[in-house]
């Protein structure tokens, strides 16, 4: 990938200077973390959105169920599943 663009940034002389040393122990390029960072950030982002749009979907499904009486109350699932807890402990 071709590199094209400059990127400049204020930040503190010692957050600088640790970084610059980190980077230098690990034999590697400053910019080269810096390009690392910035693509893992996109992508701990887009996970984020996708995980966000997923979780929309759902809750629309859910909505569109319970809306054309598809749906069950929260007491109704209780009382299912406590009878079936109820069945299963019995011999």
């Amino acid at each position: 990938m071709s590199k094209e663009a400059v990127f400049t940034m204020k930040l503190e002389a010692d957050l600088r200077a640790e970084f610059m040393a980190a980077a230098a122990a690990e034999d590697r390029p400053a910019s080269q973390v810096m390009r690392e960072l910035m693509r893992e950030y996109i992508a701990q982002r887009q996970a984020a959105k996708d995980y966000d749009d997923y979780l929309r979907r759902k809750v629309e499904t859910a909505r569109s169920s319970m809306n054309s009486g598809r749906g069950r109350t929260n007491a109704d699932v209780e009382a299912k599943f406590a009878a079936k807890r109820k069945a299963a402990t019995q011999p």
